[in-house]
């Protein structure tokens, strides 16, 4: 790529945040944990309060900016979000949709964190959505970063650039109305693994190598895992394969670079899990 090149980048400049007294300080206090008996009505429950969290802010502010995540974990509650009742209440028009992070694959692919979005909540895997107009979808820009033979880092610095969209708080950090996420096997949250260096970044995003510990093995771009801290947050996760890392979340030893998940485990943030998921967290309370 040469200077002459409309998409040459001398080099990668990603916006930064800092550190701020208004911002919840990591690893101090407890979450609001709910406790549903199924995957079902823990998704109902999800869905339920995205939903609440979408209305209110466009009755305050005019515009929903909600942060979503990727993988298996949204997929009831997209089904629930994009059926009635819930699809008839949300004022779809002034809602825009984010992504904490995504794999470096075209949008389509069954590794995209946007494939279960377009399949599941704007239907196009059934014969009911939710009509969300196309320019209120925010994806990572995976494709353009493809199509270009851009890498991963580029393609973190053109997210952040749109990013700006998001009205900042203290800190300069992008302040979603609500930002939801799942868990990994092993802890991580995001594309943020254990020990990963994002834990001690500034950049509002950044390009992440493919991990080897765990799957899929492929690059990603995420967000600073300070954005956690920056807005409202809800955790969603449910079956057996959790338990093992919530047990350790919300165990006695308090380490978010070994379990960086550990950053939701804060007042301000809402936890929803199954009863199964919940099984080695101790002295869960049911909610």
């Amino acid at each position: 790529m040469t200077e002459q090149d409309p998409d040459y980048l001398p080099s990668v400049d990603v916006p930064c945040g800092a550190n701020s007294a208004a911002l919840p300080v990591p690893n101090l206090g407890e979450p609001e944990l709910v406790v549903a008996t199924s995957v079902e009505e823990a998704a109902r429950e999800a869905a339920e309060r995205i939903a609440a969290s979408l209305i209110a802010a466009v009755e305050q502010r005019g515009r929903a900016d909600f942060c979503t995540t990727g993988g298996t974990t949204p997929i009831p509650i997209y089904r629930i979000l994009a059926q009635a009742p819930l699809v008839d209440r949300i004022p779809w028009p002034q809602v825009h949709f984010w992504w904490g992070d995504d794999r470096f694959v075209r949008r389509g692919d069954a590794n995209s964190c946007v494939t279960s979005f377009d399949e599941e909540l704007l239907g196009r895997a059934h014969t009911w959505g939710a009509p969300v107009p196309s320019s209120n979808i925010h994806p990572i820009p995976v494709d353009r970063a493809l199509a270009g033979l851009h890498d991963n880092e580029w393609c973190a610095a053109r997210y952040a650039e749109e990013l700006a969209q998001v009205p900042l708080v203290d800190g300069n950090w992008p302040g979603f109305d609500l930002v939801l996420v799942g868990v990994g096997d092993d802890g991580h949250v995001l594309s943020v693994f254990p020990n990963s260096p994002a834990l001690d970044s500034m950049s509002w995003t950044m390009g992440v190598p493919a991990p080897t510990h765990i799957g899929p093995h492929l690059p990603r771009v995420t967000v600073n895992p300070r954005f956690l801290e920056a807005a409202p947050v809800l955790v969603a996760t449910w079956g057996a394969k959790k338990a093992e890392a919530l047990g350790n979340v919300f165990g006695a030893v308090r380490d978010d670079r070994r379990w960086p998940v550990q950053r939701t485990r804060r007042p301000g943030a809402t936890w929803i899990v199954d009863e199964t998921a919940a099984a080695r967290i101790p002295r869960a309370p049911h909610g």
